[in-house]
């Protein structure tokens, strides 16, 4: 292991010393190319090894999934037990939670998993800690806190996403517009869709080098730098969106609260005084983007009480059917929707039809 980790820290202080300038951008394209092999090799636990770590493989249940990420002692537990009920150990020294503790809330009708994930320390990229298993529960998640301590947030926060970002997750961005094409024969062919300042055709066949492809179609799409290349060729990056959650802000001034409050992707909160939840909540809801779809059974009333929530990216009719029962799909004639996705109060439509939030369906089967 010691060897993986020198080899990376070797690296990375030769992308230290190295200028960076247009002479320089295709060794600095081939050093990190070399950096994200070797640290998927560090994170990839060779097979053969001992069983999962106990306490970490959480049964996933619910809509969604959401992972609180932090350092130890910063208010991840409080935050837990005041919003779901659950108990997780607290007390005032650090690494108190030591497995996963999961908790779940019901939320405009949506049933969502909370996951206090035990304290990130610096280096569990490099295995220290329980930090490799941490952040592979994180991987799962639909959406991830970061919580912080209001006072000391910067330094943390910059820790902490170096850890994620060295895990392949990739915290409040879009997967880079970028077409990557293996072909047998032929050679590297580059083409720019838009001007690129970062990557040219030098910089592109270094990176490919490390890869040991000679053969490649890639179309760049927009502008794109080779952290963004080098993430479309290893190809086992997640995109997951991210709050930043401030805790204890019973310990500043008005002043310094309305400054943090600026900050994008920010709540500030006070999980001991239950301080500003509300806020918290809308903002989760806003980041998981989820759709719910009410039933309506024939000549009946709709029933809100128990929504069917469709996750982002996929919400059409057959999505709905599948996830109420994969007979419904066999039989199903049409739906009628009434709602804001349809022109007409009801629509016939049928199953490649995109719902919205808030919808209302009837399924019409077949006779």
């Amino acid at each position: 292991m010691s060897t993986l980790v020198e080899k990376i820290k070797a690296i990375e202080d030769e992308m230290a010393r190295t200028q960076k300038n247009k002479a320089t951008s295709a060794h600095l394209g081939m050093l990190k190319a070399k950096l994200a092999k070797f640290k998927r090799e560090l994170i990839t636990p060779k097979s053969g090894g001992g069983g999962a770590g106990e306490g970490f493989d959480v049964a996933k249940t619910g809509d969604a999934r959401i992972g609180f990420v932090g350092f130890p002692s910063v208010g991840k537990s409080t935050l837990l037990s005041n919003l779901a009920g659950v108990y997780s150990e607290v007390a005032a020294y650090e690494f108190t939670t030591l497995t996963t503790v999961p908790g779940v809330i019901r939320y405009k009708g949506a049933k969502i998993q909370l996951l206090d994930l035990p304290g990130i320390i610096e280096g569990a990229k490099d295995g220290k800690g329980r930090g490799r298993q941490v952040i592979a529960v994180a991987r799962t998640c639909k959406l991830i806190f970061i919580v912080l301590d209001v006072l000391k947030p910067l330094g943390d926060k910059a820790i902490i996403e170096k850890e994620l970002e060295g895990f392949g997750i990739r915290l409040n961005k879009k997967p880079p517009n970028i077409t990557f094409r293996r072909k047998e024969k032929g050679g590297i062919n580059l083409t720019c869709v838009v001007p690129q300042s970062e990557l040219d055709l030098a910089a592109v066949k270094n990176i490919l080098s490390e890869y040991r492809i000679s053969n490649a179609d890639i179309i760049l799409k927009e502008e794109s730098t080779c952290d963004d290349l080098i993430d479309i060729i290893e190809g086992n990056r997640v995109y997951i969106p991210c709050i930043y959650v401030l805790n204890k802000i019973d310990q500043i001034s008005i002043e310094e609260l309305d400054i943090i409050y600026r900050i994008p992707h920010c709540v500030p909160l006070s999980a001991h005084h239950r301080w500003n939840f509300d806020d918290l909540l809308e903002k989760m809801w806003d980041y998981l983007n989820l759709t719910r779809i009410y039933t309506k059974p024939k000549g009946q009333l709709p029933d809100f009480t128990a929504p069917v929530v469709l996750k982002e990216g996929d919400t059409t009719v057959e999505a709905f059917c599948n996830n109420l029962h994969k007979s419904i799909l066999k039989d199903l004639k049409y739906a009628l929707v009434w709602g804001k996705s349809v022109k007409y109060q009801p629509q016939r439509v049928g199953k490649e039809h995109i719902l919205e939030d808030e919808d209302i369906v009837q399924i019409i089967k077949k006779h």
